[in-house]
C-alpha cells in the first residue's frame, strides 16, 4: 500500500455555488475517509523556511507557490494504486465544489 499526499485548492465562491445537498455529501464523504484512519485537515497559514548554505534560518510569511485558487486543505491518504487514491478524493469538497485536488504519490 503506498501513501499519498493531496492538496485541495478552492474558494468560497464556488463552495456557494455548488448546490447545497452535494456539499453536504462532500463533507459526509469527507466524515468517511477520516473514519477509515485518513488524516486531513484545513490548511492554515504558511511560512517559507529557508537555509541556504545551512549560513542561518529565514522564515518569511506566505505561501512560495501561487495558484489561481487558494490552498483549501491536505490529507495523506493510504492507497494500493494512484486511481484508487484519485477516486477516494473525487468526492471531497474541493473536488466537487469547483476546485481542485491534487494527488500527490510519496516515494521512499
Amino acid at each position: 500500500m503506498g501513501k499519498f499526499i493531496t492538496i485541495g485548492y478552492g474558494d468560497s465562491a464556488g463552495y456557494e455555488r455548488t448546490a447545497e445537498e452535494v456539499r453536504t455529501a462532500a463533507h459526509e464523504h469527507d466524515s468517511r475517509l477520516r473514519a477509515a484512519g485518513v488524516e486531513m485537515g484545513i490548511a492554515g497559514e504558511p511560512v517559507q523556511v529557508r537555509n541556504h548554505d545551512a549560513a542561518g534560518t529565514q522564515v518569511t510569511p506566505g505561501p512560495f507557490l501561487r495558484s489561481d485558487l487558494p490552498v483549501a486543505g491536505f490529507a495523506i491518504i493510504e492507497a494500493d494504486t494512484l486511481e484508487e487514491a484519485t477516486r477516494m478524493v473525487a468526492g471531497t469538497p474541493c473536488a466537487v465544489a469547483h476546485g481542485v485536488v491534487e494527488v500527490w504519490p510519496l516515494q521512499s
